[in-house]
């Protein structure tokens, strides 16, 4: 397992902790490191570091993140989801909305959904995946469109798509009007 995955996967046991209690945010991860980490990989302070990173950000960006999970979970109320479920779906936002100039929207959901596989029941999956789906295309939909046009697929596509734009161009006859 790669140290990224082992961190998001520490963050949900920790976040799913505090969902349960109320204690100091640096008690619980230092009470988790302690009696549920196990093993202690090569990697181990990396993992750790990341963790952090993960359980502070959605504890700093805790209302946002609910109000875009909110936003996008038709019919659904957070404290109506499984606690997994929910944790899951607040570390991919954090990834999407906050962490998204260092995690690529692809790997933010599909690190989402295969923890959700390994932690969830047999649909949290899909449901996380549609979830965090909504939400980044919401990002997308907030982003200002770029100056620069996509690339098309194809060469003949391109030469089409550069002609037609060509033809709608208003040329400047230098007149004021």
């Amino acid at each position: 397992m790669g140290s990224r995955r082992r961190a998001r996967e520490s963050a949900l046991q920790i976040l799913f902790g505090l969902d349960w209690v109320t204690v100091d945010l640096h008690a619980a991860m230092n009470e988790y490191w302690t009696k549920f980490a196990g093993e202690r990989p090569a990697s181990y302070e990396e993992v750790r570091r990341h963790c952090t990173e993960l359980v502070e950000g959605v504890v700093e960006h805790r209302a946002m993140l609910d109000q875009r999970l909110q936003a996008a979970s038709h019919h659904w109320k957070l404290d109506r989801m499984s606690a997994v479920d929910r944790n899951i779906l607040r570390l991919g936002a954090l990834e999407l909305l906050v962490l998204g100039d260092r995690v690529p929207r692809k790997v933010a959901i599909n690190e989402a959904v295969e923890i959700a596989k390994k932690f969830g029941n047999e649909d949290s999956s899909a449901f996380v995946n549609g979830i965090l789906d909504r939400v980044a295309n919401a990002l997308g939909a907030e982003k200002p469109a770029s100056s620069k046009a996509a690339p098309d697929k194809s060469k003949r596509a391109g030469k089409a798509s550069a002609a037609k734009s060509a033809e709608e161009t208003p040329v400047d006859s230098g007149d004021d009007p």
